[in-house]
Parts: C-alpha cells; structure tokens; sequence
C-alpha cells in the first residue's frame, strides 16, 4: 500500500507548479532541505521519479505530468471538504483566499483589511495579488475562493457581483495644470504611457482612446500605476490611473489631475466566485464589505479634494 501524507501531496504540488525548489518551500513555509526531503521520500514510496533535476531547471517526468493532475484532484477534494466545514459557519471565519488585481489592491486593501478585522476578529484573511487571467486561473483550480476584478469576465462557471464603479482620470505634467482634457481623438495622438500586457487597466485604457491591442511604439508600457505616474512627472508622456489610486500615486508627483468631459472612461469593479463553492453564503457578506471599505475610501478622497 502506497502510503503518501496530505504534506507531503502539498509539496509536490507547489514544487510542480513553481519548478523551483526555493520557491516551492517559500510557498508552503518550509526549508529548502525539507521539502527536498520529502519529494525525495515520495519518489522512493512511488518507486520512480517526479522530477528530472538540473543545476537550472526542474522538470515533471512523463510520470510526475500524470501524477500531478491526480494530485491536484485530491487537493481540490480536501479543499471542498474545508469549505463545507467553512459555510456551516454563519459568518465570515476561518481561512478566506482572495485574488485582487494590482491596479485595486494597494488602493483598497488597506481599508477594507481593516472592515475585516473590525466584523471578524478570526478569519484568516490570505491574499493573492496578480493579473486577471492568473486570477481566473486560480479560481478554477480551487487555489482562491474569490477574486477582486474588473467586470466582466464572462466565465460561465463563475458568478458575478457587481460592487461599485469608478471613473478614470487623465494625468499630465505639472506645467499642463489648467489646460483642457483632450479628446480621445487627441489623446490618441500624444504619448500615451500604459501598464504592460496583461493587465485588464491597459485594455480599458486602449478601448477608450480607440487603440488596437498592439498599440505602435510610440506608447510606453510601466509595471505599475506608480511608475507611470513617475514617467509623466518625469515629462514622457501622459497616463489614465482609476479614482481610487490619486490620493496614493500623486501625492509626492509633480503632476496634474484632469477629468475628462463628455463620456467618462470608466470600470466596474466587483466579486466572482466559483458557482459551485459551498461558501457563497459567506462571500455575499463579503461582497458587502468590499462594497463599504469602497465608499468609505471615496468618502475620504472626496473630504480630501478631487485633486483636479
């Protein structure tokens, strides 16, 4: 009899999905040593390889390919099993793990922890921040329980909770303080800075200035919204951030705020989940939480000043 620990099925599966032995112990909170130890182990129970090791690389044999989708099946069993124990509960509790997308998660994440920690003292609150489509990845695979994103994302095994929205704002160098926002025409034309591929901010972005997916050249990608906002202070170009990010991002930038007249570009923000978790209970409570940490958040940029 084959006698493997639900461990050691853990570590596995983070070493298959990271190909990297330091990452993988990170991930799961163990040493290197350790979790070389136990593959090694598994290796010998099984009686053939799960890995080729090389000095750069590490890689699934054919029989380690195999074993992984076994091994992510029963992973996602257990996993059901936790969230059946979690939605007997009546509130928020336990292990929650939520996926938020970059241009949301500096911005909200501060106030609605906090809502958190206020109305449930004892949840385990793990958070998960990357793009969309990794997100989305995730959720089908059962490593988060929800994700904060931009709608909609239109994925049949996944329902949708629409939270609130927001309007986008232009940022231009400081000396451009007064002058009118452009039109999309116009602003087609300047120097438009982005954030790079991948991010859902950037696709927003192009479809209001009528752009194509391969913009040319002469628009420059950033990794964050803080970075571009840091390349217009500079004098590179011009940029779109959200609502929620002026307070943080432009606070220490020679830049200047401009809303746009006419028809706003805009995004709706909100919630998806799997349809069949068990916890959809306790994520609609969730939702409305994220729903107040929002307006609080506007609340206080709007005391503050619109900052245009």
């Amino acid at each position: 009899m084959i006698n493997l620990t639900l461990r050691q099925l853990r570590y596995f599966e983070s070493l298959a999905r990271h190909r990297h032995f330091g990452r993988a112990a990170e991930v799961c909170s163990v040493s290197q040593p350790a979790l070389s130890m136990q593959i090694k182990e598994m290796e010998a129970v099984l009686g053939t390889p799960l890995f080729e090791r090389s000095a750069r690389q590490v890689r699934l044999t054919g029989f380690g390919e195999e074993f992984a989708d076994r091994v992510q099946a029963i992973l996602r069993s257990v996993d059901e099993l936790e969230d059946l124990a979690r939605a007997s509960r009546e509130s928020l509790a336990g292990r929650l793990r939520i996926g938020i997308i970059p241009t949301i998660a500096p911005y909200l994440l501060p106030t609605l922890i906090g809502k958190l920690a206020e109305r449930s003292p004892g949840l385990d609150l793990r958070v998960r921040e990357t793009v969309t489509s990794k997100l989305l990845t995730e959720l089908a695979e059962g490593r988060l329980d929800t994700a904060i994103l931009a709608l909609p994302v239109s994925e049949p095994n996944l329902h949708e909770v629409a939270l609130f929205s927001e309007d986008f704002v232009l940022v231009r160098p400081e000396c451009d303080a007064g002058k009118p926002a452009p039109s999309p025409e116009r602003l087609r034309e300047m120097r438009l800075l982005l954030l790079e591929e991948g991010h859902c901010f950037r696709d927003q972005a192009l479809s209001f200035c009528n752009l194509p997916a391969a913009p040319p050249r002469e628009l420059l990608d950033g990794s964050s919204l803080s970075t571009l906002v840091q390349m217009v202070a500079a004098g590179i170009g011009v940029t779109l951030i959200p609502e929620m990010a002026v307070g943080v991002e432009t606070r220490s930038a020679a830049v200047t705020i401009s809303c746009f007249e006419g028809i706003q570009p805009s995004r709706t923000i909100g919630m998806v989940w799997r349809r069949t978790s068990p916890l959809t209970k306790q994520l609609v409570q969730l939702s409305e939480v994220v729903r107040a940490a929002a307006e609080d958040l506007r609340a206080r940029q709007l005391r503050a000043g619109p900052g245009v």
